[in-house]
């Protein structure tokens, strides 16, 4: 079979054009080190932000979702240390995920058993799902290792004393608390209105 130099001359164009478009696209998506495509505002040379303050700051708007996000992140460049442990066993906290949370601070606790803010946070846990003798002896060893300074662990250690003594009065309605963050990463549970 003959081509006819009309046929060759098609081809030859379309492979040109084919080859012009795929030299534009390639053009197109190289990054070049003058920076033309980055965002404004953007600096690429400044430190990353530390994800566990990130995560704090969001633990405290209440974004626990977003804090959860931001705490593993940590993780993929620190390890699962004590802090982000406890960190992500409070986030899930306050998302309600209760099994998770228990989880994960009862392993900080092991993992690190003299730092007080993850007894703390695990006496939290144990309060919302009714645990108030074991919440009440996290507590009083939370306080032990923080010396007596920390006036959450004092509260949480007296609402747990007297979840205890007043048994009847331990209603779902009234057990309703929110995380408030007293700095450090501790929390201390507060009565909703």
């Amino acid at each position: 079979m003959k081509l006819k130099p009309r046929c060759i001359q098609t081809g030859i164009r379309r492979v040109l054009q084919a080859t012009v478009v795929l030299a534009t696209v390639a053009s197109c998506t190289e990054t070049g080190s003058s920076g033309d495509l980055d965002a404004p505002g953007i600096d690429r040379k400044a430190p990353a932000e530390d994800q566990i303050a990130v995560g704090n700051r969001l633990m405290a708007s209440g974004e626990y979702e977003l804090a959860l996000d931001a705490f593993i992140r940590a993780a993929l460049n620190q390890g699962m240390t004590t802090q982000i442990l406890t960190s992500m066993g409070t986030a899930n906290l306050g998302l309600r995920r209760l099994g998770q949370a228990e989880t994960l601070l009862r392993r900080a606790v092991e993992d690190d058993p003299e730092w007080s803010v993850a007894w703390n946070n695990l006496g939290v846990l144990l309060m919302e799902i009714g645990e108030y003798p074991e919440a009440a002896q996290v507590f009083r060893r939370a306080y032990a290792l923080d010396n007596g300074e920390s006036d959450a662990i004092r509260d949480n250690l007296r609402l747990a004393l007297a979840k205890m003594e007043n048994t009847d009065n331990n209603t779902p309605q009234e057990q309703e608390y929110t995380l408030e963050q007293q700095g450090d990463g501790q929390f201390m549970l507060r009565k909703l209105p």
